[in-house]
């Protein structure tokens, strides 16, 4: 297992070489450890599950959290960490290269940045605006000297499941500006799927799951490098919190008895 920075970043890369791997999001430092402890090769951020574990909604945190949740993922585990940076908390691209340099920093091995406008409910940035800021994010990871990889995302499949032709065309941008890793999430359909992995090849191309009946094998046959699940996890949680809280509030505490052990839990966390 890679212990330093420099050796986390060096994996990270180099599982974007070849085959598929799933990346998983945890949203704090114990579901973080609790992965590791799994086995997982890397993981990920997640924006959503983060901000909900702050009592927030998505999009709603600071740039200064999130600074402060990735150094603490970092210094948690010894897998590399893939930062859901969000849109880079700025507009231009001077500022989003000046933010991008402070996420290095944390000690992420890679960082995603996306092309939602800020401020604007579903807005995107226009093409020109969003290849900028990416080619910005870019030359930041460069000058810092450290081996980040750069994530492209663009959001416009989340609110328009039949713009594959304008994502693709916005990922092949991206990929020119410098992006390491294209992501369009919300996208479904295996044959969408083999069609976006085609038109960036060679580039890797991540996958966020929106069926969970889809498997990692099947992704994997489609070409796809690398699978996440953004919020999914902390949902998963969250959906079993809540009947448990709700039965307790009524009078009855038999929804703890789905409870993972404390020893268990001890045990695991102590051998970390």
């Amino acid at each position: 297992m890679p212990h330093t920075i420099a050796e986390r970043r060096a994996a990270f890369r180099a599982l974007h070489a070849q085959g598929c791997f799933v990346l998983p999001n945890p949203w704090d430092v114990g579901s973080a450890r609790m992965l590791q402890h799994l086995g997982f090769a890397a993981l990920a951020s997640t924006s959503s599950g983060y901000a909900w574990s702050t009592g927030r909604p998505d999009y709603a945190v600071t740039r200064d959290d999130v600074l402060q949740h990735l150094g603490a993922l970092c210094a948690a585990v010894n897998l590399p960490v893939n930062a859901d940076f969000e849109s880079g908390f700025a507009a231009s691209p001077e500022e989003v290269a000046a933010n991008v340099e402070l996420a290095v920093h944390t000690g992420v091995a890679g960082l995603s940045i996306e092309d939602r406008e800020i401020g604007v409910e579903a807005g995107l940035y226009e093409k020109p605006l969003a290849v900028e800021r990416i080619r910005a994010a870019r030359a930041a990871i460069d000058a810092t000297g450290c081996d980040v990889l750069l994530v492209a995302r663009t959001e416009g499949l989340l609110t328009d499941p039949a713009s594959l032709g304008t994502a693709i065309d916005k990922l092949q941008a991206f990929a020119e500006a410098g992006a390491d890793c294209l992501y369009a999430p919300g996208v479904r359909k295996a044959e969408d799927i083999a069609a976006m992995v085609r038109a960036l090849a060679p580039k890797p191309v991540n996958v966020l799951i929106m069926d969970p009946g889809m498997t990692a094998a099947e992704l994997a046959d489609l070409g796809v490098r690398r699978i996440s699940v953004g919020g999914a996890l902390a949902r998963v949680g969250w959906g079993a919190l809540l009947p448990a809280m709700q039965q307790m509030k009524a009078g009855s505490f038999a929804g703890l008895a789905a409870a993972m052990p404390g020893g268990e839990l001890n045990r695991i966390f102590g051998g970390l």
